[in-house]
């Protein structure tokens, strides 16, 4: 559909903030999805009554808007699906940290790493993760509810939002909650808008909470003789009432690709084990103590362990979790990361479901993520250019939502729906959980102008465009 008369409107309204080259199209045409679809024009607003501008003018021509920040999203949540115009607010990036009150007031466009960096120089410490970090956004964060290594312990994104400034699809500005700890003054609307894909608002601006930074870590790697004794023994770790501050898994096709990447074993006599990467944080106290129990659940349970006793170690330790990401591709040339979560007590039933899934479709399945929230990230790698591989990819991942639903899990835990999930809704909600959504979604948008084509539109990505090129956050 064309929306001519729109754009040439809004060009008139906001000038040069309104672009519609090739290139500036083609830029915001996708996400980290690579799927692809060319909006009719990117705008970069300077301020609120620019956005207001947008949002007006979109309900009166009814032209979808896709909200767009570090464009890091997995699931095509933020690739403009009906095109229409994109709302680029990246530039929207300003951070202030109030250190007294252990809280940061920041901008939708502001990269997480640097949310991280500017709290820390104060003493203080903001959590929640993503692998993205170094690419994404507290707004897109905030879209889809993002957690990260530190989920299990400190909770996710969700957790750290005390309020947040923005519009409603109809272009009026509102604020959920304020710059306080406590805030009970209405319907708590606020949590409506974290995880709703920019389905419901557009987010400009944050309240996060902060936690004292800790005073003392400590690392430990350990492998182990397969995938279900690793989660069985993380399993054992948790019912001793140790709360590591990361858990990470990684099974053994992800320990091999990382080995290969780096041209290191990551335990020598013991190449391709699975590993589970600890990291202990707190008081020194707390630490200390603490690191007893692990190390003894360490000799009783794993095949091999190595502890850092410097931050250079420590430093190589995680050095096997960060290569193993990309280096999947050595497997294939395209990757569906399915970002599932499985409940602590079917972590073996899920290993052995994997195991089977492998055979099954023949395809490699590398799989590694945050035991301490069950939150796995499972990597089913094809070759895009085979018939064969792409149909085993897409019916893998059938069996997988299917099945991650009757063992009690999620069929997300922080990349949302987008495109990608959409046929996998309806088995996570029943009609009557989908229909109360849509109405909160009419609600709110009337008009459908947000993000449209998303969530409930049961769509499947193998229909759509996808982009051959890697992007920054395919290595990590």
């Amino acid at each position: 559909m064309s929306f001519a008369k729109a754009t040439a409107q809004l060009r008139r309204l906001l000038g040069t903030r309104v672009a519609t080259s090739d290139d500036a199209l083609f830029r915001a045409s996708f996400d980290g999805s690579k799927l692809s679809f060319l909006p009719e024009a990117v705008i970069s607003p300077k301020t609120n009554a620019d956005i207001t501008t947008v949002l007006t003018l979109a309900n009166k021509f009814r032209v979808p808007v896709t909200v767009r920040g570090g464009g890091t999203s997995l699931t095509g949540s933020g690739s403009p699906v009906r095109g229409g115009w994109v709302l680029n607010v990246s530039k929207w990036n300003k951070i202030k940290v109030d250190a007294d009150a252990g809280l940061a007031q920041v901008q939708c466009g502001a990269i997480v790493a640097d949310v991280h960096a500017a709290v820390e120089a104060k003493g203080w410490f903001y959590p929640p993760d993503p692998a993205s970090k170094k690419y994404s956004t507290i707004g897109g964060n905030i879209a889809c509810n993002a957690g990260g290594m530190h989920g299990g312990k400190y909770g996710v994104t969700r957790d750290f939002v005390i309020a947040l400034r923005g519009f409603l699809p109809t272009g009026e500005f509102v604020e959920w909650g304020t710059a306080t700890k406590k805030f009970a003054a209405g319907f708590n609307l606020r949590d409506l808008w974290i995880g709703s894909e920019g389905m419901l608002g557009v987010v400009t601006g944050a309240v996060l909470k902060l936690v004292p930074m800790p005073a003392a870590r400590w690392t430990l790697l350990t492998a182990f003789a397969n995938e279900a004794a690793a989660l069985g023994a993380a399993r054992k770790l948790f019912r001793q009432r140790v709360q590591p501050a990361i858990c990470e898994f990684l099974d053994r096709e992800s320990v091999i690709c990382a080995e290969r990447a780096t041209g290191k074993t990551v335990f020598p006599g013991q190449a391709g084990r699975p590993v589970i990467l600890l990291e202990l944080a707190g008081s020194l106290a707390e630490v200390d103590d603490l690191k007893q129990d692990v190390l003894a659940w360490a000799q009783s349970n794993t095949v091999a362990f190595r502890e850092a006793h410097s931050r250079a170690e420590v430093e190589e330790l995680w050095e096997v979790r960060r290569k193993c990401s990309g280096a999947m591709f050595e497997l294939g040339d395209s990757k569906l990361n399915e970002d599932i979560v499985v409940p602590m007590r079917n972590y073996e039933k899920f290993a052995r479901f994997i195991t089977q899934l492998k055979r099954r479709s023949k395809l490699p399945i590398p799989t590694f993520g945050h035991l301490a929230d069950g939150n796995l990230h499972v990597n089913i790698m094809y070759h895009r250019d085979n018939p064969a591989e792409t149909k085993a990819a897409e019916a893998a991942v059938q069996q997988l939502m299917e099945t991650v639903v009757a063992l009690g899990g999620a069929i997300s835990g922080e990349h949302g729906i987008g495109l990608a999930k959409t046929p996998f809704l309806r088995l996570q909600h029943n009609p009557a959980q989908v229909r109360a959504m849509q109405a909160v979604k009419k609600a709110l948008d009337p008009r459908g102008i947000l993000n449209p084509g998303k969530m409930f539109s049961v769509v499947r990505i193998w229909k759509y465009p996808k982009l051959k090129l890697r992007l920054p956050w395919d290595h990590k």
